[in-house]
């Protein structure tokens, strides 16, 4: 495994609680997401349309009541576009 800044890890364990500095056993894996809900931040992805592209991977985007800003980078979209956007990023096109 190769450390990455910040990134606590070593070796693949994470180091533990407490003093000594000793490592603990790597995290449990992240649980499966079901029932069209996200396990992590309990949110559902949501379709929106791009308005116009702004910098630095960002978008406005209208959602149906409103428009807000999301970022777009994970994603190749352009204005007029439908994606869906979960916790804040587009995370696909969606196709017609």
């Amino acid at each position: 495994m190769t450390s990455v800044p910040g990134d606590e890890r070593i070796a693949g364990r994470w180091p533990a609680t407490g003093q000594g500095g000793a490592e603990g056993p790597a995290p449990p894996a992240v649980p499966e997401c079901h029932d069209d809900v996200c396990v992590t931040c309990s949110d559902s992805a949501v379709p929106v349309t791009i308005v116009r592209l702004l910098e630095d991977g960002l978008a406005v985007v209208d959602t149906g009541s409103s428009e807000e800003e999301v970022s777009v980078a994970f994603v190749s979209a352009a204005p007029g576009d439908t994606v869906l956007v979960h916790a804040g990023e587009a995370i696909a096109v969606m196709t017609s």
